[in-house]
């Protein structure tokens, strides 16, 4: 299954990193960038998070909200966001569940790992339905950080 530009955002409630549930719900009168990275603690995601991290404020004054999901567990997610400064939310999808939802979830990964997710970005507006979707095949990528915030730009 996949979502495309138009769809409305498949909702979801996820543990953070602090252990708190998190649902998309929760921002519904927010834009979302919602980011799907493969694993914490590897190069490109750790390139792409700290991209975030730092220009926060394009997105802050975009009236959005930034959500980065991956399967790894709350605990790992608590450490490298703490590692790396991160500020902004870290979601756990350790059951797969919604990166299946977005159409960006590997059957298989890299070193014969199963269900990991694909990076990929996500422009939800303020009434829930997707104005951005890219779904990148290869890891390696990054999303295209202007065309978020172009689309963002649009929104406002």
């Amino acid at each position: 299954m996949s979502v495309t530009v138009g769809d409305k955002a498949p909702n979801f409630t996820l543990r953070a990193f602090d252990k708190s549930e998190v649902s998309l719900e929760d921002y519904r009168g927010k834009n979302v960038v919602l980011l799907f990275f493969p694993l914490a603690f590897t190069g490109v995601c750790t390139t792409e998070l700290c991209t975030m991290r730092d220009d926060i404020a394009s997105y802050n004054n975009t009236n959005a909200q930034v959500l980065a999901v991956s399967v790894d567990s709350l605990f790992t997610l608590e450490k490298f966001r703490e590692d790396q400064k991160l500020n902004f939310p870290l979601l756990s999808d350790f059951n797969k569940n919604v990166a299946q939802a977005y159409g960006s979830l590997y059957e298989d990964f890299v070193l014969d790992m199963k269900g990991v997710a694909k990076r990929s970005a996500f422009v939800i507006d303020k009434e829930g339905i997707i104005r951005y979707a890219e779904v990148l095949e290869s890891a390696g990528d990054l999303p295209n950080f202007d065309q978020v915030k172009a689309t963002l730009a649009s929104l406002n």
